[in-house]
C-alpha cells in the first residue's frame, strides 16, 4: 500500500481509506461481527485510515470500529467527527457544534473507540448557530491536551474552512467528491484547499455504489436503504447514470482493472494530498478498492473518462430539503 500526506500538520495515512459509516447505517441490515470482518480486512489488506461518526449508530459504529481495532491500535489512524445534536427530533436533523458539547463528544468517541486520543475529528455540518472560529478553538484547545491530534471539517465551503484555519490549522477536508460529483472544482474549494495545503478525504467516491459492478434503480433497494431517496438512481437521471458506467466499464476492462478501481483510480490522479474513503460490507471488495492504489491512469484515460462523463453524474446527490446543510458559503 501506497501512503499519502494530507495537510501541512504531519497527518500522513494509507492512499485508500475506509469507511464505515455502512457498517452501521444507510445500506440495510449488517452485524457487528460481519462489521468487525471486513474492517480487519481492510488492515489486512495495508489500509490504515479509518472514518467513523458520533451519529452512525449513535456510537454504535465508533464501538465496532473499536473492536475492531483494539489489538492494533497504534497502527491506524482513526478519524470521527462532531456536530450533529442528537437529541434533536427526527434523528440527526439538528446540530450542535457548541464548545462543551465538542468536548463531550470527544470524551465518548475515546471510549467508544477504546483508545487515549483521536487522531483527526471533524465537525461533521456546519452549525448555524455557533461561529466557527469557536469550533476551531475548541478543537485546538483538545489538541493542546493531546486528546486530538489533527482538526478537520466537512462539508463546509471556502470562507468557512479559511476562518477556521486561521484559529487553529484544518488538516484535511472531507466532502463528497468523485467521477460522480464535481461540485468542489465547480466552487473552487479544491483550489482553496490547495492553496492552505489541507487534505481532501472524499467521502463516498464510488458514487454511493453507483460506480460498482451491480447497480439497479431506486425501488428496487430496501425502505431503510438512502439509494431509495437519491435522485441518481431514478428516473432519467437512472438511465445517463448507468450508460455512463457501461462505458466506465469498458474503459476499465480494456486496463484489467474494474470500473470500482476506475473510479478510485481517477480520484488519485487529480492531486498528491487526496485519500478517498470507500465503504463496503464486503471483505473482497475492500481488497478490490485497496488495489487502487497501485492503478496508474495515463493521460489518455483521463481524457476518456472526461469524454464518458463531463460533468459528474445526473441528478443532486441530496435531496431538497437537504441542500442547505451541504452547501453553505
Amino acid at each position: 500500500m501506497k501512503y499519502r500526506k494530507l495537510g501541512g500538520q504531519g497527518l500522513e495515512v494509507s492512499a485508500i481509506g475506509f469507511g464505515c459509516m455502512g457498517i452501521s447505517t444507510a445500506y440495510g441490515p449488517t452485524t457487528d461481527e460481519d462489521g468487525i470482518k471486513t474492517i480487519q480486512k481492510a488492515f489486512d489488506v495495508g489500509i490504515n485510515f479509518f472514518d467513523s461518526a458520533e451519529v452512525y449508530g449513535a456510537g454504535h459504529n465508533e464501538q465496532v470500529l473499536g473492536k475492531a481495532v483494539k489489538g492494533f491500535r497504534d497502527k491506524v489512524v482513526l478519524a470521527t467527527k462532531f456536530g450533529v445534536d442528537m437529541e434533536a427530533e427526527p434523528f440527526g436533523s439538528g446540530f450542535n457544534s457548541r464548545p462543551e458539547n465538542i468536548k463531550k463528544v470527544a470524551e465518548k468517541s475515546l471510549k467508544y473507540l477504546q483508545t487515549d486520543y483521536l487522531d483527526v475529528f471533524y465537525q461533521h455540518v456546519p452549525d448555524p448557530n455557533v461561529p466557527i472560529e469557536e469550533v476551531a478553538g475548541a478543537v485546538g484547545d483538545l489538541i493542546k491536551e493531546g486528546k486530538v491530534k489533527y482538526f478537520g471539517l466537512s462539508n463546509v465551503g471556502s470562507t468557512t474552512i479559511r476562518r477556521a484555519h486561521a484559529v487553529t490549522p484544518v488538516s484535511v477536508l472531507q466532502s463528497e467528491y468523485s467521477v460522480f460529483e464535481r461540485e468542489l472544482d465547480e466552487r473552487k474549494i479544491t483550489t482553496t484547499l490547495q492553496e492552505l495545503k489541507i487534505g481532501l478525504v472524499p467521502y463516498s467516491p464510488l458514487g454511493r455504489g453507483f460506480l460498482t459492478d451491480a447497480v439497479k434503480p431506486a425501488e428496487e433497494y430496501a425502505e431503510d436503504d438512502y439509494r431509495r431517496i437519491d435522485e441518481r438512481w431514478k428516473g432519467e437521471n437512472f438511465i445517463y447514470n448507468k450508460r455512463a458506467v457501461e462505458q466506465l466499464k469498458a474503459l476499465a476492462a480494456s486496463k484489467n482493472i474494474t470500473v470500482a478501481q476506475l473510479a478510485l483510480a481517477w480520484i488519485l490522479a487529480q492531486d498528491e494530498q487526496i485519500v478517498p474513503i470507500p465503504g463496503s460490507r464486503s471483505p473482497k471488495r475492500v481488497a478490490e478498492n485497496a488495489g487502487a492504489a497501485d492503478v496508474d491512469l495515463t493521460t489518455a484515460d483521463l481524457q476518456a473518462i472526461a469524454e464518458i462523463i463531463p460533468n459528474g453524474s445526473a441528478g443532486s446527490r441530496y435531496p431538497e430539503s437537504m441542500l442547505g446543510v451541504f452547501t453553505t458559503d
